[in-house]
């Protein structure tokens, strides 16, 4: 079968057709990069999360070498398609995973032109027979509802809370941060900013590169981020070879499109805090932050973040969200919280029982563990 409309050559296995959707099922490289086309047009919808674009699957896919392994599955046709991008995964028996989230821990999903076809996707990944995972996602995804009614009688879902990040629904009043901080907190960085201007001239650039510079700015984030509290925890992206190939890759391909946002505080002339982002469906996603140990005491990266804060509400847009994890330094800025879940889907087969039986052991191991970190 193929998808109306479309012009995807047969490099696929189809699962079904039902409820009047054709239903494909994305196994190459090649058969990923032909979707571009299909793909962008479901993640231009109003979400528009950088992790759903197809240069972050796609990239996910290449450097952490998943290429063999996809089980990308594509119902309908513009303007009505949904798309859940998944992989084979036996990090803990073989099932679905979705690409990028045990990689890089950013919050994913299924991406949906409209709900029209959520009901078909969630019905092809039970006739799979797979388990499936689906690590972190946003707790009101209608994905979940739909793979609850599909495992009925075929199997068993479980629904856990993940970790949440914070955002700001951003307004004109955003245009001034500082009045959205407490009296201390503005104190506080008033005095970060004192004690800065005392080191040098502060210099903020937030900057839509070109990509005949992007290298030489990334060179300068990535130093900037060693420098400081990521490096002693390695996860500094310029050591960490596979996460920095990543963003690298990722930072080429959202320059080309217009949507990265590198963002520098300088003081004296040297760089103090980065900030790697991207503005997708008129929202300011923060992709990743650091600073140097040396201009710890004035606070840079609280300093920049004003600055890329007030730049996303002047630009009008409407939110600004700041991924990874609900920090609680970040609740200076703002109390809304975008509460995510992990979801697992189990089939009535020996597969299915595997998984679960594994899963239940990977659990009851970690809350040993935790138990005994928790003794004095």
């Amino acid at each position: 079968m193929k998808l109306p409309t479309t012009n995807i050559k047969d490099t696929t296995s189809s699962l079904l057709q039902g409820a009047g959707a054709a239903i494909k099922v994305i196994r190459s490289l090649a058969g990923l990069n032909e979707l571009r086309p299909v793909w962008d047009s479901a993640s231009s919808a109003e979400w528009a999360s950088p992790m759903l674009h197809h240069d972050w699957v796609r990239i996910c896919a290449e450097v952490f070498d998943l290429g063999g392994v996809f089980d990308i599955v594509v119902v309908g046709s513009p303007p009505s398609l949904a798309i859940a991008p998944l992989f084979r995964s036996r990090r803990s028996g073989e099932r679905l995973e979705l690409i990028g989230v045990g990689e890089l821990y950013e919050v994913s999903d299924f991406l949906y032109s409209d709900g029209s076809n959520i009901d078909a996707l969630a019905a092809a990944l039970a006739e799979s027979r797979l388990p499936v995972l689906l690590g972190r996602i946003l707790a009101d995804s209608p994905i979940l509802a739909a793979l609850r009614n599909a495992y009925r009688r075929r199997g068993f879902v479980m629904c856990r809370p993940a970790t949440g990040y914070p955002w700001i629904s951003l307004d004109k009043s955003w245009e001034s941060p500082e009045q959205h901080l407490n009296a201390g907190r503005r104190s506080d960085l008033r005095r970060a900013r004192r004690i800065a201007e005392g080191i040098g001239p502060l210099s903020f650039d937030i900057l839509s590169p070109d990509p005949a510079h992007l290298e030489s700015l990334l060179r300068e984030a990535y130093e900037v981020e060693a420098a400081g509290w990521k490096a002693r925890e390695g996860s500094a992206l310029a050591h960490d070879a596979l996460r920095g190939e990543f963003y690298r890759r990722y930072a080429a391909a959202a320059c080309k499109q217009g949507i990265l946002r590198l963002c520098f505080l300088r003081i004296g002339g040297r760089l103090a805090a980065m900030q790697l982002a991207a503005v997708s469906g008129d929202r300011f996603w923060l992709l990743k932050i650091g600073y140097a140990d040396e201009f710890a005491r004035c606070s840079p990266g609280m300093l920049l973040m004003l600055e890329t804060i007030r730049y996303a509400a002047q630009c009008g847009l409407r939110s600004y969200e700041f991924l990874g994890a609900d920090e609680p330094w970040l609740r200076v800025w703002t109390e809304l919280v975008r509460p995510c879940v992990s979801l697992r889907a189990y089939p009535i087969n020996l597969r299915g029982g595997m998984v679960l039986a594994r899963d239940g052991m990977i659990a009851i191991r970690a809350k040993v563990n935790s138990v005994l970190r928790g003794k004095p």
